[in-house]
Order: C-alpha cells, then structure tokens, then sequence
C-alpha cells in the first residue's frame, strides 16, 4: 500500500465508523482548527459537582491538553489566550468531570484498515481528555499512519514494553446499541472524534 492509499483508506475507514477527518500541514494549523472546534460550541451546562465553582467555568469552554510537550502546550496555550472564553488545562482534569468540552491528544499511531487510533493512554489526565470530553481532537501525523494492526507489532510491543503501559485503540466516537439495539453516540464517552491528520 501506497502512502496515499494509506491515507485515503484511514480516511474512509475513519468516516465509516462517524469520525471527522481533517488534514492540516502542521501542529499549529491543528491546534488553530481545535480552537475553532471549542469556540463554534455551546459551553457546557455541568450537570454535576466539580472541584471548581459553577461560575467560575459557567460561560467558559474548558480545553484539556494533557499530553502535548512544554513548547506545544504554550503555544496552544498563547492562542487560547487570543481567543478568549476557552480556558486550557493540562493536569487535574479530574477536578473537571463535568465539564471538558474538547480533549485534544496527540495519538501514537493510526491504523488504515479500520480507522483506528492507537494512543498511549499512560496517565489518568490522557484517559479522561479522551473519555469524558464532549469532543475528542486527537491529533495523528502522516508518518505515524501504519497500513494495520499486523504491521505494526514492534511498535505496539515497544509501546507495551514501559512500565506506564496503558494502550487504547479508539475507533469512532463512543456508542452503545445496548438499549433495545437502539444505536446511541456518547454514552461511554465523547459525542464527537475529529482526527486532524497533519503532513502530506
């Protein structure tokens, strides 16, 4: 397989299972398009207790970013700043269980054949960015992009291989057909998955 068939079949796979596909040039043309995501939003109506006061995130869209390196997350975090009435977090998202509007993760790996995404889940903030958001931004590069599952065994037994080791294969947005076979979207976890897929 071609790198364009890879891309073209991950895109399809991708869209087959209701995730939104989104091909940027580079991190900062992603971080743009999340923004945008966040800010197009209805700020969330917390349904529950938070450790932070109701009023202090009321009319705010929380963005939560756990896994971005230091010089990623201030340049996230400066056009957060811009953008005013998104407020970024990075740590304690457990302290925000009711209202993460946009998880944004940079995923370790995409699969073609089912347009899944393969992200070192090692700590809890990474977890609960990628389950408990309204939205998941997961961002995955070109050249992270493996044809399948079978092709990349030394990269998920290297994955496997650290002591923090906690993969998850996240294929579409959550859903559940359990009640009477009725499908529903979000009820395990994010309404939505937008994968910006940055490169050529």
């Amino acid at each position: 397989m071609t790198d364009k068939q890879r891309i073209e079949t991950f895109i399809e796979k991708a869209s087959l299972v209701s995730a939104r596909v989104v091909r940027v040039d580079s991190l900062g043309s992603a971080f743009e398009q999340t923004i945008d995501i966040c800010r197009s939003k209805q700020p969330l109506d917390p349904q529950m207790e938070t450790a932070k006061p109701l009023d202090e995130i009321k009319e705010t869209r929380v963005l939560a970013a756990p896994n971005l390196d230091d010089q990623a997350f201030a340049g996230l975090e400066s056009a957060c700043r811009e953008a005013d009435g998104i407020l970024l977090i990075r740590k304690d998202i457990r302290d925000y269980p009711a209202g993460i509007d946009v998880g944004l993760t940079l995923v370790d790996f995409g699969i073609a054949e089912t347009g899944t995404l393969v992200l070192n889940s090692q700590t809890e903030d990474i977890r609960l960015a990628s389950m408990l958001s309204e939205i998941h931004v997961a961002i995955l590069r070109v050249s992270d992009l493996r044809e399948s599952a079978l092709s990349m065994v030394e990269d998920l037994q290297a994955m496997m291989a650290r002591d923090t080791a906690y993969t998850a294969f996240i294929t579409g947005p959550s859903r559940t057909a359990d009640i009477e076979r009725v499908l529903t979207i979000g009820v395990h976890g994010p309404l939505e998955l937008v994968i910006m897929l940055v490169g050529e």
